[in-house]
């Protein structure tokens, strides 16, 4: 008999954690499945290793010093599948067929690091890289253009090129892609 995987739910949606605890006890046993509402009650819980962890992206943001060295090792629930077009992340798309959430748990849980992970990052030019670090720390594209000494037009092609490669389109979801590729840290979020 295999060891089962440890797993942390980190979701403060009883619902949902339910729902992810037997869609995993039902499809990947053994598992032993241990659900904490919050990351204080988390940290506050015996230190022990998981296997995978199961949150939400605020969460992650918010406790990223502990999340981006395991990042192989977590997965974000997503009501959107922003992350899912960038290859950033591996993720759990919430509002898709129980079908996909099991393709999408079975990628997840089996591959060591995910494909995807800092390689689109590199598909995008230094420029880009710079511009997407402004939008994160909030400046407006006026305020972009001026701090790099160019134009707004160049600024607004830079946002077009940034969201058309990474196929992420709001503020929140360009956050979590440079937070989990390594481009910013926690502390240059704007709030």
């Amino acid at each position: 008999m295999s060891k089962p995987r440890q797993i942390a739910i980190l979701l403060p949606d009883t619902l949902q954690s339910i729902g992810l605890r037997s869609l995993l006890t039902d499809y990947f046993s053994p598992v032993e499945i241990t659900r904490f509402s919050s990351f204080e009650a988390f940290a506050s819980a015996e230190k022990e290793v998981f296997d995978f962890y199961f949150i939400l992206p605020e969460l992650f943001v918010a406790h990223a010093d502990f999340f981006l060295p395991i990042r192989n090792k977590t997965v974000c629930i997503l009501y959107r599948d922003e992350a899912a077009a960038a290859n950033a992340w591996p993720y759990l798309p919430i509002l898709a067929p129980q079908e996909v959430i099991i393709g999408q748990l079975r990628q997840a849980m089996q591959e060591e690091n995910p494909s995807g992970l800092m390689e689109s990052s590199r598909e995008l030019s230094a420029r880009e890289r710079e511009v997407l670090q402004l939008i994160v720390a909030g400046l407006m594209n006026k305020e972009i253009a001026d701090k790099l000494y160019i134009s707004l037009n160049t600024v607004l092609t830079h946002r077009k090129n940034i969201t058309s490669k990474l196929g992420i389109k709001t503020v929140p979801g360009l956050t979590f892609y440079a937070i989990t590729n390594g481009l910013i840290s926690g502390n240059e979020i704007a709030l």
